[in-house]
């Protein structure tokens, strides 16, 4: 990896390609360019053989430049630095501060491209490409740009890591009815790459975050809890608030087995009549309203017992 500061004062970690994947790419942009060249050189020799020897010498040396010099600076002009070649290997060239190239850059690649390359048979480009910390060689020193790997392995989508216990529930009450869409996406998408980051960078991301939250919310970040753990301890807040109201409070009938309501039927059938709609004395709780065919269960009620009191059957 190699660290890269942009103006904004950014640290960037991008992966410099290696001589073995730029050797690829460029035999593969030269046999390109070659076989153009012997083309238009067969084209011109059948137009210009009437020409004198001085007008042959002048198309030979403008089509020299032409093909094997012009067309590699205007393919990494149109294409930000990515030639025939470099896009096969997954490469691309990039300035120094990680920006894409322009004409200059390209011109200046190009012309010193023509000495240490096609003169030399790439002999100096390749023992700069050694010499160099990030296999540069002398035309991408002379630009200012940067060959770098832009296709890399996939990492692996790491799931939103979950909070601390110990800020379990630190924010029932906080109100996210103002925090927006946009920001709730941004955190998710910083808790799920935050491994991936230089550990400066996901800090201050962190931060600017928890900033945007507390302002949203109304309520500051608590002191001594870390920006990536508030961050993760609100999202985790949300989504239990998202499940209630998608799929209950989850304190219904899943709470009471088979046996009670096989009791609370029996208890039915010997009172002689159904149970009012209100549960009685000892029940869940004195006086609250039961929702009919729901069992009542005595809990640390007086008997202490904790059986089926009564069945409201349904209406």
């Amino acid at each position: 990896m190699s660290e890269l500061v942009t103006g904004e004062a950014v640290a960037l970690e991008l992966r410099p390609a290696r001589l073995p994947s730029r050797g690829l790419a460029t035999l593969l942009d030269l046999s390109v360019v070659v076989a153009a060249y012997v083309g238009v050189s067969v084209g011109l020799a059948a137009v210009t053989a009437s020409l004198d020897d001085a007008a042959l010498v002048a198309v030979s040396i403008a089509t020299f430049l032409l093909v094997l010099v012009g067309v590699p600076i205007a393919v990494e002009t149109l294409t930000r630095g990515r030639s025939l070649g470099k896009a096969a290997c997954g490469l691309r060239v990039v300035r120094d501060d990680g920006g894409p190239i322009r004409f200059r850059h390209a011109l200046v690649r190009g012309a010193v491209g023509v000495v240490e390359i096609l003169l030399t048979a790439g002999v100096v480009a390749v023992v700069a490409s050694l010499v160099s910390a990030r296999g540069r060689r002398l035309g991408d020193v002379f630009a200012g740009t940067l060959v770098v790997r832009e296709r890399v392995p996939a990492a692996r989508a790491d799931a939103v890591p979950p909070p601390p216990p110990w800020l379990a529930g630190r924010f029932a009450g906080l109100d996210l009815s103002g925090v927006p869409d946009g920001l709730w996406l941004a955190v998710r998408q910083y808790l799920a790459r935050m491994r991936q980051l230089d550990p400066g960078v996901s800090w201050a991301m962190a931060e600017r975050l928890a900033g945007d939250l507390a302002a949203s919310t109304g309520v500051g970040v608590p002191p001594g809890v870390p920006p990536a753990a508030y961050l993760a301890a609100v999202l985790q807040e949300r989504q239990v608030r998202e499940a209630r109201r998608a799929f209950g409070d989850g304190r219904g009938v899943g709470g009471v087995g088979a046996g009670a309501v096989g009791g609370s039927v029996a208890a039915v059938e010997q009172s002689g009549g159904p149970v009012g709609p209100v549960a009685p004395a000892g029940s869940v709780a004195a006086g609250e309203p039961v929702e009919p065919g729901v069992p009542v269960r005595a809990e640390d009620g007086p008997s202490g017992t904790g059986s089926v009191t009564g069945f409201v059957p349904p209406v």
